[in-house]
């Protein structure tokens, strides 16, 4: 009798602090954002003490985005980076919002609807891994605080630079490495300690705050995800940290 070959163990990825397999990360993650959907600024003022509102506006004051420019907007089911940006571009312009997750995709929509931002704006549930749009398709690519959440990011990376027009842009706003030792103390504790807890009270949801606090210590930081954007074909990647650190802006260029 011959010996049958052990089959190879299945790929893994992180979610959060837990290895996974690689195909069951969309899915977890899709029930975090389900699940957090309608509470997702509350979310974002308990991670960030509100200041993700101020983040989110210096980002698109330095995207370079002008009149007339078509912006695809990735992870940006709340509409909050597609609402700053829609003025920008004009009615000449357009700002496409791409997410993975419907629940957020509809309450994005909603909140712009009600505030009568409608022309000019396109909503599309999608993949990052995958973009269904032609090359060469859109003058800049943004994405704010969902880079971390992608199953795999070379290839969202890759996808996002063959959908750009050359020349184009991509910015990333994401959560990244504390430069102060002593205020990465104080970030932890907050991130570890005190958020689940305000995430169960405030939403009732203490393990999704959970995920989110560790999905931020597994991102790639500052000079790593500098380097993969050079992989996927991008150059002039310029990384500029803000709050010390917290979060950081990569812009990069399709040559």
């Amino acid at each position: 009798m011959t010996d049958q070959p052990t089959p190879s163990p299945s790929p893994t990825t992180h979610f959060g602090f837990r290895d996974v397999p690689v195909g069951e990360k969309q899915k977890l993650v899709g029930q975090v954002f389900t699940s957090v959907a309608r509470n997702y600024d509350l979310m974002n003022d308990l991670m960030s003490f509100g200041v993700h509102r101020l983040w989110k506006r210096h980002f698109v004051a330095i995207s370079g985005v002008r009149r007339g420019d078509r912006v695809l907007d990735l992870a940006g089911g709340t509409g909050d980076i597609a609402a700053l940006l829609k003025p920008v571009v004009g009615a000449d312009g357009e700002v496409v919002v791409g997410d993975i997750n419907a629940a957020m995709l509809g309450v994005g929509r909603d909140r712009l609807t009600d505030r009568g931002l409608v022309s000019g704006l396109r909503w599309a549930q999608l993949n990052a891994e995958a973009l269904p749009f032609p090359d060469n398709s859109f003058d800049a690519v943004t994405m704010a605080f969902g880079l971390r959440n992608v199953t795999d990011k070379d290839k969202a990376l890759a996808d996002i630079c063959r959908v750009l027009k050359p020349g184009g842009r991509l910015l990333v706003l994401e959560f990244s490495r504390v430069q102060n030792a002593l205020f990465n103390t104080l970030y932890d504790f907050h991130s570890f300690k005190v958020l689940p807890k305000l995430g169960r009270l405030f939403a009732g949801d203490a393990d999704s705050y959970q995920y989110l606090a560790e999905s931020i210590r597994k991102h790639p930081d500052q000079e790593t995800l500098k380097g993969m954007m050079e992989r996927a074909g991008f150059g002039k990647v310029e990384v500029r940290n803000l709050t010390n650190g917290i979060v950081a802006i990569h812009r990069a260029y399709k040559l």
